[in-house]
């Protein structure tokens, strides 16, 4: 008999017993938080938890080097949203995304993976302007992070809608329901009050910060509160959450990465939690993520620290009017047009800007790339850096 035809009654909604369900009903047992306590003292779970929670302070520290930290969010925060994206089968091109971001608003005519892309980024700064008006994640930012995604107005899913999860299109079986969330009047919004109550408590609910985010975004997953574009709000929470818990200073932790090389693995202990409750593993999987990403974006920080400090030298050496300022504005994206050097420098005349940008050019700090009538200016050490 196949396990998933099977129903199991789950008393007071708790963790207590093995889950099996039918994919094809709404899983309206999802067992409310918090899972079992043997989660919170599981010995692996509590070394791997020591590890993760290192290399994060550690990032943390390493990222606040950065002259103007802030200018790492429009970087790392580009490339979370590119990888963000392609999880859900959207994908774009860094070019595409460069030169996107290098236009005025007005300009952009973009494909709609493009938008997709650049309305994650936007989410994400959303939420981390939502934090320093709140002192907690609620249901109001996490709403407005999903409006910011979708671009829509909609909110929670309403409960006739028949909101199912399908193997993608390239996938063995492609179109297979392999999941059901929870649906019917009131049920998501009693599940995200648990979920936001479990995430806010920290007195009821005393539990590490880095293992309240891994169960925190199994149970979002799981109960799947918007029509679309949970995956991507929920990878938003995440990070936000951290910085709301002040385990980060900024947004910049680019689990997406991680999550995207070991898509399989990451789907695989998703279902496993809703099948039989096995926790552990998804616990150590998104410590291992948070590790790893952890070490990977202090590299990242420390090869754009180093490469900024060259290129200043060599600007300083090479041209009399580069400076400090100038030198991170190149620096905050790949991409960069004479109207953004024009307002660093103060400069906004067309033969002056044109004067700059040679010199530029010429001393190998950028490249030139003409796209139709624009021309931009590529920073290839950022884009060697952020791509390697």
């Amino acid at each position: 008999m196949n396990i998933y035809s099977l129903r199991v009654q789950i008393i007071d909604k708790n963790w207590t017993c093995c889950i099996m369900y039918d994919r094809n009903v709404p899983f309206n047992e999802l067992p409310f938080l918090p899972p079992p306590e043997v989660v919170n003292n599981d010995s692996e779970i509590l070394l791997k938890l020591v590890s993760a929670s290192r290399a994060l302070a550690t990032m943390n520290a390493i990222v606040l080097r950065l002259p103007n930290p802030s200018m790492l969010i429009n970087t790392i925060a580009l490339h979370e949203a590119i990888t963000s994206t392609a999880i859900e089968n959207i994908f774009t091109t860094e070019d595409e995304l460069y030169k996107a971001i290098s236009a005025d608003e007005s300009q952009i005519k973009t494909e709609p993976s493009v938008k997709e892309v650049l309305r994650y980024r936007e989410a994400l700064w959303a939420g981390f302007a939502h934090l320093k008006s709140s002192t907690n994640i609620d249901l109001e930012m996490m709403i407005n992070v999903f409006q910011e995604i979708k671009n829509t107005s909609a909110g929670i899913r309403p409960p006739q809608a028949l909101v199912v999860i399908k193997r993608g299109q390239s996938e063995f079986r492609s179109g297979e329901i392999i999941y059901t969330p929870p649906r019917g009047e009131g049920v998501v919004e009693s599940y995200l009050a648990n979920l936001l109550e479990f995430m806010q408590d920290d007195v009821k609910y005393n539990v590490d910060p880095l293992l309240k985010m891994c169960i925190a975004h199994y149970q979002f997953e799981a109960i799947h509160p918007f029509q679309d574009g949970n995956g991507r709000t929920g990878r938003i929470i995440n990070l936000l959450y951290l910085v709301n818990k002040e385990m980060l200073s900024l947004p910049v932790l680019y689990l997406s990465k991680y999550i995207i090389v070991h898509k399989d693995d990451y789907y695989y202990n998703l279902g496993a939690v809703t099948q039989r409750g096995a926790w552990k593993n998804w616990i150590l999987f998104m410590l291992d993520a948070i590790e790893q990403t952890s070490n990977l974006t202090n590299q990242l920080v420390n090869e754009i620290i180093d490469q900024m400090e060259k290129t200043l030298i060599h600007g300083k050496q090479k041209i009399k009017w580069y400076g400090k300022e100038l030198n991170e504005a190149i620096f905050s994206q790949p991409y960069n047009k004479p109207k953004s050097i024009g307002e660093i420098t103060g400069k906004s005349s067309r033969t002056t800007l044109t004067k700059y940008m040679d010199e530029l050019v010429n001393a190998g700090i950028l490249t030139p790339k003409k796209d139709g009538k624009e021309v931009y200016y590529l920073n290839d050490d950022l884009i060697r850096i952020l791509e390697g």
